[in-house]
């Protein structure tokens, strides 16, 4: 059978850490971390193996090369693998971001920072660390230096291993994000966004967003915790839910926007990528307050249609280059 570099791929990494599953007698999903660690170092690093599974691994590691696939074949390959360990071990706080719309905040991304040559950029929920990749490998000619920052171990033990096999410039902090960030203010913060509830009242009080009565709501507090961690003038991107400005703490939220930040621009995703409406996200777009700067005259606000549609799809990409045209070039 002719496999495609991605299946290939796809094959070693899920074989490998299968034998990793049965020896380690760890998830799958921790098996992968430590497979991914052991096809960049070339050997196995663990060294509770039996001999025979040794060899057998050992084999796979050695033939492995990243010169012979590019950082998105490993990129989908290893995302392909997490998600078969998602499947077997489903927790909300284990979902990724799909790849068009990863694709499409990195063109934003270009366009808003007119592709700076050097970027620096901070993820302060970057989960397996797969928006990150896909914007640092669709900018490829900018140099980006990354942050993530995420509390579940081995989210950020799969980013670190996928950062390693990518050969991505990445630091990554295990903590909890709304804490406080030891991180230089970046030049872009891109988050997609964990909605609900932030159990910690006490350090909820020290936000501006905290709710008033009850627990606040730990995707405002990203928003203003990715505000203070974002230069002055600054590009902001959220994949937030449709409704974020509807919630009963949305003029709060408004407020504190329109104070610190210029709203540059609202996308709403597909419909059709989403199992219900009221699952349904949109792209925020924020640039941090800075002296000389002043708000677009008007907002870029956009549906996207289906990007199977190539037609649709080209008539808003059409309307996106005039908007920036007239507020922005």
């Amino acid at each position: 059978m002719n496999f495609t570099p991605i299946e290939e791929l796809f094959e070693k990494f899920d074989e490998t850490a299968q034998i990793l599953q049965e020896e380690l007698s760890c998830t799958y999903l921790d098996a992968l971390g430590e497979t991914g660690e052991n096809f960049f170092h070339g050997h196995v690093i663990q060294e509770e193996i039996s001999e025979l599974s040794r060899k057998r691994l050992s084999k796979i590691y050695q033939h492995f090369s990243t010169r012979n696939y590019t950082k998105e074949d490993i990129r989908k390959a290893y995302q392909l693998a997490i998600l078969k360990g998602m499947q077997e071990n489903i927790q909300p706080n284990h979902q990724m971001t799909p790849d068009a719309v990863g694709m499409f905040v990195s063109y934003l991304i270009g366009k808003f920072t007119n592709n700076n040559q050097e970027l620096s950029m901070i993820d302060p929920a970057v989960g397996t660390g797969n928006l990150v990749f896909t914007i640092m490998n669709h900018l490829s000619g900018q140099q980006i230096s990354a942050y993530g920052v995420d509390i579940d171990e081995t989210l950020i033990r799969l980013a670190y291993s996928g950062a390693n096999l990518q050969e991505h410039s990445v630091q990554f902090f295990t903590q909890d994000s709304l804490e406080p960030l030891f991180i230089d203010p970046a030049n872009v913060a891109v988050s997609d966004l964990p909605v609900g509830y932030y159990p910690n009242d006490v350090r909820a009080a020290e936000y501006e967003l905290a709710a008033d009565s009850g627990h606040s709501y730990s995707h405002h507090l990203f928003i203003e915790q990715s505000v203070n961690h974002v230069q002055d003038g600054g590009y902001l991107f959220f994949i937030v839910p449709n409704r974020l400005f509807l919630s009963e703490e949305a003029k709060k939220l408004n407020d504190y926007l329109k104070k610190y930040t210029h709203i540059q621009g609202m996308v709403q995703l597909p419909l059709s990528m989403f199992k219900t409406e009221a699952a349904a996200k949109s792209i925020l777009i924020l640039q941090k307050k800075k002296e000389g700067l002043h708000a677009p005259k008007n907002a870029l606000l956009v549906n996207l249609p289906k990007l199977s549609d190539a037609r649709a799809t080209k008539s808003v990409m059409g309307k996106i280059d005039e908007w920036f045209k007239q507020e922005k070039y």
